[in-house]
Protein backbone atom coordinates (compact mmCIF):
# COMPACT_ATOMS: atom_id res chain seq x y z
CA UNK A 1 0.00 0.00 0.00
CA UNK A 2 1.30 3.46 -0.91
CA UNK A 3 1.82 5.96 1.89
CA UNK A 4 -0.86 8.69 1.55
CA UNK A 5 1.59 11.28 2.89
CA UNK A 6 4.84 10.76 0.96
CA UNK A 7 3.77 8.28 -1.74
CA UNK A 8 6.31 5.60 -0.87
CA UNK A 9 5.05 2.22 -2.13
CA UNK A 10 6.36 0.40 0.94
CA UNK A 11 4.37 0.43 4.19
CA UNK A 12 4.19 -2.17 6.93
CA UNK A 13 1.25 -3.43 8.96
CA UNK A 14 1.64 -2.74 12.68
CA UNK A 15 -1.72 -4.07 13.92
CA UNK A 16 -4.76 -5.83 12.41
CA UNK A 17 -8.17 -6.15 14.03
CA UNK A 18 -11.54 -7.44 12.93
CA UNK A 19 -14.34 -4.85 13.08
CA UNK A 20 -17.10 -5.46 15.66
CA UNK A 21 -19.49 -6.34 12.81
CA UNK A 22 -16.98 -8.86 11.46
CA UNK A 23 -17.28 -7.55 7.91
CA UNK A 24 -13.94 -5.73 7.58
CA UNK A 25 -10.39 -5.68 8.88
CA UNK A 26 -8.87 -2.53 10.38
CA UNK A 27 -5.13 -2.25 9.81
CA UNK A 28 -2.70 0.23 11.37
CA UNK A 29 0.15 0.86 8.97
CA UNK A 30 3.43 2.72 9.15
CA UNK A 31 5.37 4.18 6.24
CA UNK A 32 8.92 2.82 6.05
CA UNK A 33 10.17 6.15 4.72
CA UNK A 34 8.43 8.96 6.63
CA UNK A 35 7.32 6.84 9.65
CA UNK A 36 3.81 8.34 9.68
CA UNK A 37 1.10 5.94 10.82
CA UNK A 38 -2.33 5.64 9.23
CA UNK A 39 -5.35 3.33 9.24
CA UNK A 40 -6.75 1.32 6.36
CA UNK A 41 -9.85 -0.87 6.15
CA UNK A 42 -10.06 -4.04 4.13
CA UNK A 43 -13.49 -5.24 3.00
CA UNK A 44 -14.64 -7.97 0.66
CA UNK A 45 -15.53 -6.56 -2.71
CA UNK A 46 -18.96 -7.88 -3.51
CA UNK A 47 -20.86 -6.64 -6.50
CA UNK A 48 -24.27 -5.15 -6.09
CA UNK A 49 -26.93 -5.74 -8.74
CA UNK A 50 -27.71 -3.11 -11.34
CA UNK A 51 -30.92 -1.18 -10.77
CA UNK A 52 -33.66 -1.42 -13.40
CA UNK A 53 -35.57 1.87 -13.40
CA UNK A 54 -39.27 2.15 -14.21
CA UNK A 55 -38.47 3.31 -17.75
CA UNK A 56 -36.29 0.16 -18.13
CA UNK A 57 -32.96 2.06 -18.04
CA UNK A 58 -30.22 0.31 -16.08
CA UNK A 59 -28.00 2.07 -13.57
CA UNK A 60 -25.31 0.98 -11.16
CA UNK A 61 -26.35 0.54 -7.53
CA UNK A 62 -25.33 3.84 -5.93
CA UNK A 63 -24.92 3.76 -2.15
CA UNK A 64 -24.30 7.52 -2.11
CA UNK A 65 -27.65 8.14 -3.82
CA UNK A 66 -29.36 5.77 -1.40
CA UNK A 67 -27.75 7.57 1.55
CA UNK A 68 -28.70 11.01 0.15
CA UNK A 69 -32.34 9.98 -0.25
CA UNK A 70 -32.55 8.62 3.27
CA UNK A 71 -30.79 11.66 4.74
CA UNK A 72 -33.19 13.97 2.91
CA UNK A 73 -36.19 12.08 4.33
CA UNK A 74 -34.67 12.15 7.81
CA UNK A 75 -33.50 15.77 7.68
CA UNK A 76 -33.92 17.48 11.08
CA UNK A 77 -35.18 14.24 12.63
CA UNK A 78 -33.68 12.67 15.78
CA UNK A 79 -32.09 9.68 14.06
CA UNK A 80 -28.45 8.77 14.69
CA UNK A 81 -26.11 8.48 11.71
CA UNK A 82 -25.09 5.05 12.98
CA UNK A 83 -28.71 3.87 12.66
CA UNK A 84 -28.94 5.27 9.12
CA UNK A 85 -25.65 3.60 8.11
CA UNK A 86 -26.86 0.30 9.60
CA UNK A 87 -30.09 0.58 7.57
CA UNK A 88 -28.10 1.24 4.40
CA UNK A 89 -25.93 -1.80 5.08
CA UNK A 90 -29.04 -3.96 5.59
CA UNK A 91 -30.44 -2.76 2.25
CA UNK A 92 -27.13 -3.46 0.49
CA UNK A 93 -27.03 -6.91 2.11
CA UNK A 94 -30.56 -7.67 0.86
CA UNK A 95 -29.57 -6.54 -2.64
CA UNK A 96 -26.50 -8.81 -2.66
CA UNK A 97 -28.42 -11.69 -1.10
CA UNK A 98 -30.88 -11.79 -4.00
CA UNK A 99 -28.09 -13.28 -6.09
CA UNK A 100 -29.54 -11.50 -9.08
CA UNK A 101 -27.64 -9.31 -11.52
CA UNK A 102 -30.49 -6.83 -11.68
CA UNK A 103 -32.92 -5.44 -9.13
CA UNK A 104 -36.00 -3.34 -9.80
CA UNK A 105 -36.02 0.20 -8.46
CA UNK A 106 -39.47 -0.57 -7.06
CA UNK A 107 -38.07 -3.36 -4.86
CA UNK A 108 -35.23 -1.13 -3.71
CA UNK A 109 -37.71 1.64 -2.85
CA UNK A 110 -39.81 -0.78 -0.81
CA UNK A 111 -36.74 -1.86 1.17
CA UNK A 112 -35.88 1.78 1.84
CA UNK A 113 -39.43 2.46 3.06
CA UNK A 114 -39.31 -0.62 5.32
CA UNK A 115 -36.09 0.65 6.90
CA UNK A 116 -37.40 4.22 7.25
CA UNK A 117 -40.62 2.96 8.84
CA UNK A 118 -38.49 1.34 11.56
CA UNK A 119 -36.21 4.37 11.99
CA UNK A 120 -38.65 7.28 11.99
CA UNK A 121 -42.28 7.46 10.91
CA UNK A 122 -42.05 11.11 9.83
CA UNK A 123 -39.05 10.29 7.64
CA UNK A 124 -40.97 7.34 6.25
CA UNK A 125 -43.96 9.49 5.29
CA UNK A 126 -41.65 12.09 3.71
CA UNK A 127 -39.96 9.44 1.58
CA UNK A 128 -43.23 7.69 0.72
CA UNK A 129 -44.80 10.98 -0.37
CA UNK A 130 -42.12 11.43 -3.02
CA UNK A 131 -41.65 7.76 -3.89
CA UNK A 132 -45.37 7.10 -4.31
CA UNK A 133 -46.09 10.57 -5.77
CA UNK A 134 -48.76 11.65 -3.31
CA UNK A 135 -51.07 14.02 -5.15
CA UNK A 136 -53.04 15.53 -2.27
CA UNK A 137 -53.51 15.65 1.50
CA UNK A 138 -55.74 12.56 1.42
CA UNK A 139 -52.81 10.41 0.28
CA UNK A 140 -50.85 11.62 3.32
CA UNK A 141 -53.81 10.94 5.60
CA UNK A 142 -54.26 7.40 4.24
CA UNK A 143 -50.56 6.59 4.73
CA UNK A 144 -50.60 7.96 8.29
CA UNK A 145 -53.73 5.92 9.06
CA UNK A 146 -51.95 2.78 7.76
CA UNK A 147 -49.01 3.54 10.06
CA UNK A 148 -51.34 4.02 13.03
CA UNK A 149 -53.17 0.76 12.29
CA UNK A 150 -49.88 -1.13 11.99
CA UNK A 151 -48.67 0.35 15.29
CA UNK A 152 -51.93 -0.57 17.03
CA UNK A 153 -51.75 -4.12 15.68
CA UNK A 154 -48.25 -4.72 17.07
CA UNK A 155 -48.26 -6.41 20.47
CA UNK A 156 -46.68 -4.39 23.27
CA UNK A 157 -44.50 -5.89 25.96
CA UNK A 158 -45.85 -4.64 29.29
CA UNK A 159 -44.00 -7.18 31.41
CA UNK A 160 -41.86 -5.87 34.24
CA UNK A 161 -38.27 -7.04 34.37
Amino acid sequence: MHCPFCGTPDTRVIDSRLSPEGDRVRRRRECTRCAIRFTTYEIAELTLPRIVKQDQRRAAFDSAKLRAGMLKALEKRPVAMAAIEAAIQRIEHKARATGERELSSRQLGEWVMDELRQLDQVGYVRFASVYRSFQDINAFREEIERLQQAAAAQPTDNSCS
